[in-house]
């Protein structure tokens, strides 16, 4: 895993987040970057750019609780952003035409009246706290000072009309002069072509952008937007890694996703901590299940970047204390498919992509996103899918309150019983939580498990007992009280059941 990759795919979520054309981030990128080889901008400002511009809108596309409060669908309020140039008296009038949108006329007066009295100071706050997001994510991605200054400074303008207005002209950071450059030319070629982009540019020179670089741009606008609606613009972003792609040890891809899971969960204030506590009670549970390290691992990767696709969903949807209706429900239901198309870029990361995107399927194929169900589903899945359940139970959401542990050990209880989550899944992570289960994981022990795995894998009592660094009679005697306790007399029989449970998949 590289790091580059990591923080492409966040542009990926930005985007979708956002409601924008996939891979508009990326090919933003790239104008950047050519951009800045074309004004002859060091290596250091390169690489700011670089980052910066992957990272610029993710804080829009997570943190969006507050602004759906004031415009409703924010997906709707970020498609007619670019239209003008926002300043001043301009900037007014389009909150102004947006706050309350979709609400009732009395709460849109009242929005447009507290508005006023602030002078915006509430969507100010909102806009600020998106960049101050976007800049502790690339400091918990050791992304360094050049790349968390830039971001702050995201809805700065050349003429210092911007948002929170503290810069302006050669106080603002070279690297976001590029970004907003590139951001804007990006979007207008997308609608309007070549001329659009070298429209907007000349329209905005000093005002939104550094005129140096608007004159460089329409300079060498040809070598700038060659071939940008044709290139793979992922593989192009990652060809230009300023890192000449150096690998992630395991432990920095771990708190990089730490990082994912805490983002996801930034979309809804009731969430947050949710992604976290899911993967560490899934974790536990694959331990008592005795899953080996490998699937322990991908479990607890799987559960910190779980829900990051429901960054794709409207903030008002998640927030809602209604119940939804079928639209909403369909809308927030494609967040596990999100979840696996924002991550399958990476190859890398394949295996916590799949278990991630299957924490709402079940096992009578009741679930979603693609009724999975029986054996299709290994035990990662269901222990997460079993993991997210209680957790999520014990967490408050908008439509109701917290249920108490006992509570929510029951309504786990029963979707075992009625079949839709796995039993073994289900005693596994009520122990890990603390609670008190009768019955234990399919009857086995954790050392037990561990064989019947090695089992089903094919491995001879020998080959069992060196992979577990024990005597071939102490792998035996596991065996009897295998086949004992699974009510099978065979190896073929126990590896059968060891895949039916989704131990061997």
């Amino acid at each position: 895993m590289r790091l580059s990759e990591l923080v492409a795919t966040l542009s990926l979520v930005a985007d979708l987040g956002m409601g924008r054309p996939m891979e508009r981030v990326l090919r933003q990128t790239v104008i950047a970057l050519r951009l800045a080889d074309a004004a002859g901008a060091d290596d250091s400002v390169r690489a700011a750019a670089y980052y910066t511009s992957l990272l610029t809108w993710v804080g829009c596309a997570a943190d969006t609780s507050e602004l759906a409060a004031l415009f409703g669908d924010e997906t709707e309020l970020y498609a007619d952003s670019h239209d003008g140039d926002l300043a001043g008296v301009a900037m007014a009038m389009f909150v102004l035409r947006h706050l309350g949108r979709g609400g009732p006329r009395l709460r849109r007066a009242a929005l447009v009246g507290r508005f006023l009295a602030t002078a915006g100071r509430s969507v100010q706050q909102v806009m600020q706290a998106h960049c101050q997001s976007a800049s502790e994510l690339a400091g918990r991605l050791d992304l360094g000072e050049d790349v968390c200054r830039p971001l702050l400074q995201s809805f700065e303008r050349w003429d210092g009309r911007g948002v929170p207005g503290d810069a302006g002209g050669a106080d603002l950071d070279p690297a976001i002069r590029l970004v907003q450059l590139a951001d804007n030319v990006e979007a207008f070629h997308d609608t309007a072509g070549v001329d659009g982009a070298v429209a907007v540019a000349r329209e905005r020179r000093g005002t939104q952008f550094d005129p140096a670089l608007v004159d460089c741009f329409l300079n060498h606008r040809g070598d700038i937007l060659a071939g940008l609606d044709r290139i793979q613009a992922w593989d192009e972003v990652i060809a230009l890694d300023p890192r000449l792609g150096a690998a992630l040890a395991d432990d920095e891809l771990d708190r990089a996703l730490q990082a994912f899971a805490d983002f996801a969960d930034l979309k809804s204030p009731p969430r947050l901590g949710h992604s976290r506590g899911v993967a560490s009670l899934a974790a536990d549970g694959a331990t008592r299940l005795g899953l080996p390290a490998p699937d322990v691992r991908l479990v607890r990767r799987a559960g910190w970047v779980h829900d990051i696709g429901m960054i794709g969903v409207p903030s008002a949807i998640w927030n809602a204390t209604q119940p939804w209706t079928l639209a909403q429900a369909e809308r927030a239901r494609t967040h596990p498919y999100l979840t696996e198309r924002m991550l399958t870029g990476m190859p890398g990361l394949a295996a916590v992509a799949r278990c991630a995107a299957q924490h709402h399927e079940r096992l009578d194929g009741s679930g979603y996103p693609h009724g999975l169900s029986g054996d299709a589903l290994p035990m990662t899945s269901r222990v997460l899918a079993a993991a997210d359940v209680y957790h999520a139970l014990g967490e408050p959401r908008p439509h109701r309150a917290p249920l108490a542990s006992d509570a929510a050990a029951r309504v786990l209880t029963s979707e075992a019983q009625a079949g839709r989550l796995d039993p073994d899944a289900v005693s596994a992570v009520l122990t890990a939580a603390g609670q008190r289960v009768r019955r234990t994981p399919a009857g086995l022990t954790a050392r037990e498990t561990e064989v019947l795995l090695h089992l089903a894998r094919g491995l001879s009592n020998p080959e069992i007992a060196a992979a577990l660094t024990v005597s071939r009679k102490t792998v035996s005697t596991h065996l009897e009280h295998i086949y004992a306790k699974l009510g099978v007399t065979t190896r073929t029989q126990a590896a059968l059941v060891a895949m039916h449970r989704g131990l061997a998949g």
